[in-house]
Order: C-alpha cells, then structure tokens, then sequence
C-alpha cells in the first residue's frame, strides 16, 4: 500500500489541533532542540548527591550507566529516505547507551506481518517496545496486548487509535509544517502585488496531506496579497513529483512561489523544473533531507528552504524508552515521568541556518 510507505504517512495521524490538542500536550522548540531536550534527560526522579553533579547529558560519552533495559523496536520497511532514516536514528541511538540492547524486527509495511513481529517481541518480554506501526489503526490491538503484558510502548508518528495503546506518543506536527512553509512563503511575498503560488502535495487519500495543505492555507489568509492558483497531489515519488510538477508548470506559466510537501518527490519536481527552464519562482521543500539542504546551502536554485518533518524522532523514542525502562524522567522537566506525548517542531531550514540542520539530514 502506498499510503503507508510515505513520509510520516499514516491516516490516523495523532491530531495537532482543536478537540484533541491535549493529546500533544509537549511542544519542543525545534527538531534538535527536541532531542537535545531528551538527551539531556533522561535523570533520576531520585535527589541528586554529589556523585550525580557532573552528569553528562544521556547518550554522551560521560554518561552513566543505569539500569540495564531492552527496547523491542518495531519499524517500517526502509523504502524511503525518511523511513530509513528513522530506521538508522533508532538503531544509532541505542549503541549510545550501554546500558540499552536493542532487538529490532526486519520492518514491514504489512500490517499482519507486523502485528506477528510485535507479537515475538512480546513473547520475548523486552522491557519496553518502540513502534512505528505500518497502520496505527490496524495495529492497535497488538499495541494494547504489549501494554496488557506490562510492557510499556513508545508509539512514534503514526498514532495508534486508542491512548491505551501506548504510554507516549512521540511524532511530527503536519499541520504545522504546512503552517511555517505558509508563514515563509508569505513573508517572501508581502510586499509583492498580486503574487500567485501552487502547492505540490502528497496524496490527497491521507490526512497527513490534509492537515498540511489546512496549515498551508491557514497561514496563507494572513497575507491578503497572496492566492494559490493551483495544486497536484503527487505520491510522495520522484517519479509522481516530476509528473505532477510538470503538470502544474504547463497550467501556471508564471507564479511566485512552490510549496512541496515532501522532499523526495522534491527531487522529481527539481527535475521538471529544470527541464522547463523555470526560474521566476521560490520553493519550499518539506521533510528535510539532506539532499535539499544541500542545494539550499549551495542557494544555486528555486530551491530556498525545506520545513522539517524530523526522523531523528526516532532516536528521542529510543531516549524516551529507556526512561521508562529505568523509571526516569525528562531532564529539565519538573515531573518525574516523562510526557505522554511530544509534538516536534517543524522548523523550517533556509541558507541562514542550514549548516545548523545538516547532520539531521536524512539521504
């Protein structure tokens, strides 16, 4: 299935706003502060004696060893730069900490074989399991038996249908990335008459795509000089990018500015653009790989920014999950247990702040 092979692409996508706001109830700065925010984190709810003073942050060389704990991760098939790199985050992360031995599954995108990976695990009793379910709503069950069995789950991105189904959520904000491509766009063009812009989405079938096309339009109504005249849906593909994109430069022969929502069918619509000889306007990646840093970096392009959709969610998970196996919390949080969700900033990437973002970068 396509759907479930795309950039933290899931229809039950954990919601950002309104009725279920409480439900990400942690906003974290940026993409690095976030993990830098669990890093430094995961200290004792015990009161700190001398021996504890020059902690280092965890996962840093001087870090003490705690409690030894095993963390079951479940992830996606790595048919994507994003899911690989969430894939490698996890696996990176873990080999930080002594005191943590991960077991990971192969990864699928088929929701049975997933859900009989995840089982093993628990037959294996880890003592704390991440997932990132190919299907939050299949996969619910399976989330709940693991919780059932005393085996506390990290749920990262997509978000399983019942909050009893894991003790933390941990995942991107889609709506937001839409609102800060928005918020850029229309800083660009305020001061231009009449501009026009058009959006290259993903597909129209996932509520990922939804909510980042609501946030996009929701930033664009603060800047009345500005209209989309146009929008494709695309697959999250450099095929279906170049496709869509070439599309979209044949009706529109002249705007302003290119929201697309995913860099990797960004390199297809890089492609057509190039091809049709298109320069009049600015675009705005988003997810944030390192393939578009790198052209924002080198600033030779259209291409002047890309809003993050942070994979290294899934190196805080692995941070998140060795807490709970060693019954700490968050540094610089007052509570002794961690958060029951945390909701990653999406920041948006452009040749001022690039080199700050590009070991974030995924391939």
């Amino acid at each position: 299935m396509r759907e479930l092979r795309r950039t933290g692409d899931s229809p039950e996508q954990p919601p950002a706003t309104g009725q279920f706001a409480s439900r990400r109830n942690l906003l974290l700065g940026t993409a690095a502060a976030g993990a830098a925010l669990l890093a430094t984190g995961c200290t004792s709810n015990e009161t700190k004696d001398e021996s504890d003073s020059g902690k280092q942050p965890a996962g840093a060389p001087g870090d003490k060893p705690g409690k030894k704990v095993t963390i079951g991760f479940a992830g996606p098939q790595a048919d994507h730069g994003w899911l690989n790199a969430i894939n490698e985050e996890g696996r990176r992360r873990a080999k930080a900490y002594e005191d943590v031995t991960l077991v990971s599954t192969e990864g699928s995108n088929d929701t049975a074989q997933q859900i009989g990976q995840i089982e093993t695990l628990i037959n294996k009793k880890v003592d704390v399991l991440v997932i990132l379910p190919a299907d939050g709503k299949a996969l619910t069950g399976v989330g709940l038996k693991a919780m059932r069995a005393g085996i506390p789950v990290v749920n990262l991105d997509r978000v399983f249908n019942s909050p009893q189904a894991y003790r933390c959520w941990i995942g991107g904000d889609n709506y937001g990335m839409g609102l800060n491509a928005g918020r850029y766009i229309g800083e660009r063009l305020k001061g231009k008459k009449n501009a026009k812009v058009v959006e290259l989405a993903g597909m129209d079938s996932l509520e990922l795509t939804q909510e980042r096309t609501r946030g996009f339009d929701d930033a664009l109504k603060n800047y009345p000089n500005i209209r989309k005249v146009a929008r494709q849906a695309a697959e999250f593909t450099v095929e279906s990018g170049q496709k869509k994109m070439a599309e979209l430069l044949q009706a529109q022969p002249k705007f302003d500015a290119l929201w697309n929502h995913d860099d990797d069918q960004g390199v297809g619509a890089e492609r057509a653009i190039k091809q049709a000889g298109r320069d009049e306007f600015v675009m705005v990646g988003g997810a944030g790989s390192r393939h578009s840093m790198d052209v924002i970096k080198a600033d030779n392009t259209v291409l002047k920014a890309t809003v993050l959709y942070p994979p290294t969610m899934a190196a805080s998970a692995i941070d998140l999950a060795r807490a709970l196996g060693q019954g700490k919390g968050v540094g610089g949080l007052a509570e002794q247990e961690i958060p029951a969700s945390l909701t990653l900033y999406s920041a948006v990437v452009t040749k001022e702040n690039v080199d700050q973002y590009l070991p974030t970068g995924f391939n």
